[in-house]
């Protein structure tokens, strides 16, 4: 059921409107049984996986608690087991076959809804109960809930239990502000998805597609790529905080105006920011802190002097944390380089940073010089969309070839899409509407960095100004979005 449906904004409008209906000490579990029949839509076969990693865990928390050490390391296998064999079986056996010239047959396995966002929200409630920073749930039936709460197990955020639990278990009273907040939410989650993200993507599976026949189209690929994995991406993330915010539930926030970043430190921060905080708390942080990182540490401090000493832990422990992140994003090379990649620059700024100090002094650059500024925006802007060949291309040498002609042999048109097939019959519309929505999100982008708060703003005017806006942006779906309200998935619905 994807979100971008009729069927979904049926299915949302009923719970909603049933949550606040029923004796408020039964919303939980209103919640819970809407959850489980989003999930069953998805596939009944899916319903072992997240069974399986909610029983799991919810046993381990319990167990860890009552002092069984033996319980962390035995419920991250039991849950990442479940995960790598999901996702990354058919790699291994792929790349066995390759090595070893053997002929060993692929598995034909099930990607279960949203595996990835469920699993690592899993284990982050495991290691927090390990670390007591929150209470093992004695109720299975809440930890359920916790783990499959309908509108984000598809695509995040991803959630702690500290800030969520008693949320979803909260009782509350209706208030039409919250539900036109969380309209306003939604309706801009569609306008990103649907004007941005799915013109865009006719472009960009084009020029993909036929990088060896149509070569040198490159570059305006994998900016319609940046501009479509944001908006899908981004757009989804608001759909899903704006439903919740409909029933009085704040989720974290997974994107802040990611393409103002500063470096790829920086982007990191603001990009997929639920991810990042998962890896920086349940990975980073442990990596560094661990036995063998502080005997690497004090062996590189004799070796090399006290400042690279120091920074070379954390730039080996960087480069895990990408390597990790490259492969969640999936089970392919090109994923893998694409998270070293972003792992590699970001070690590396941390080893040059006495040296960037330095230069910024001995050239005279202040701290908020603005050209300054520009430059570093510029410079992480064009970092990014590099990393990004290798996020969508089918293969690392696909990737490099990509990059190559878009120098060698730069291009730019729309010769790539047969203009019969848009819906408006001409090769232009999906690229002038995609580009209209990019400038819309572009000022609001501006807004939000300057920390305008654009909804409450709109919340202040009359309720005529209100309604013309949401009107201007439903209308902008029909006129100039790519698909009806009946198709159109999302780039990570299935991670």
């Amino acid at each position: 059921m994807s979100f971008v449906s009729i069927e979904f904004m049926v299915f949302t409008a009923v719970c909603a409107a049933g949550y606040y209906m029923i004796p408020k000490k039964y919303q939980w579990v209103w919640l819970l049984v809407f959850s489980y029949v989003y999930y069953l839509a998805a596939g009944p076969s899916y319903l072992f996986f997240i069974l399986f990693a909610t029983t799991v865990t919810y046993l381990g928390g319990l167990w860890v608690e009552a002092g069984a050490r033996w319980a962390v390391p035995a419920v991250l296998l039991a849950d990442f087991g479940m995960l790598a064999f999901i996702k990354y079986t058919n790699f291994i056996l792929g790349n066995i076959n390759g090595l070893f010239g053997t002929n060993i047959r692929e598995m034909k396995l099930l990607l279960p809804l949203g595996i990835s966002f469920y699993t690592f929200q899993a284990t982050g409630y495991l290691l927090d109960v390990h670390w007591k920073r929150c209470k093992a749930e004695r109720n299975p039936f809440r930890f359920a809930l916790f783990l499959a709460f309908f509108p984000q197990i598809m695509q995040g955020p991803i959630g702690r239990y500290s800030r969520l639990a008693d949320q979803l278990y909260a009782e509350r009273e209706f208030d039409m502000a919250r539900i036109e907040r969380g309209l306003y939410r939604i309706v801009w989650g569609f306008f990103k998805k649907i004007v941005i993200a799915d013109n865009a993507v006719l472009y960009v599976d084009a020029i993909f597609d036929n990088y060896n026949t149509m070569p040198g189209y490159g570059i305006m690929g994998i900016l319609l790529y940046g501009a479509q994995l944001y908006a899908d991406f981004s757009g989804g993330i608001d759909i899903v905080i704006g439903i919740a915010e409909m029933l009085g539930i704040t989720l974290d926030e997974n994107f802040t105006q990611p393409f103002f970043a500063t470096s790829i430190t920086d982007f990191w921060h603001r990009w997929h920011i639920t991810l990042g905080t998962w890896m920086k708390d349940y990975l980073f942080y442990p990596v560094t802190l661990s036995r063998w990182m502080g005997k690497f540490g004090k062996w590189c401090r004799t070796k090399f002097g006290k400042n690279i000493g120091r920074a070379l832990p954390i730039c080996l422990a960087n480069i895990i944390v990408f390597l990790v992140v490259g492969i969640w994003h999936g089970p392919a090379w090109h994923n893998i380089f694409y998270g070293l990649y972003n792992g590699v620059i970001i070690g590396i700024s941390g080893l040059l940073a006495k040296n960037y100090r330095d230069w910024k002094k001995k050239f005279g650059i202040e701290k908020d010089s603005r050209p300054f500024y520009c430059f570093q925006v510029i410079r992480t802007f064009i970092l990014v969309n590099i990393s990004w060949y290798l996020d969508r291309a089918g293969s690392t040498h696909q990737a490099l070839i990509m990059l190559r002609d878009s120098i060698t042999k730069f291009r730019i048109g729309v010769d790539m899409i047969d203009a019969s097939s848009t819906w408006a019959g001409s090769a232009y519309a999906p690229l002038i509407a995609a580009l209209f929505g990019c400038l819309v999100v572009l000022i609001h982008s501006i807004l939000r960095e300057r920390k305008i708060d654009t909804r409450s703003l709109l919340m202040k005017k009359p309720i005529v100004i209100r309604c013309l806006v949401l009107f201007l942006l439903l209308m902008s779906l029909v006129v100039i979005g790519n698909k009806p309200l009946s198709q159109g998935g999302f780039i990570y619905a299935n991670f």
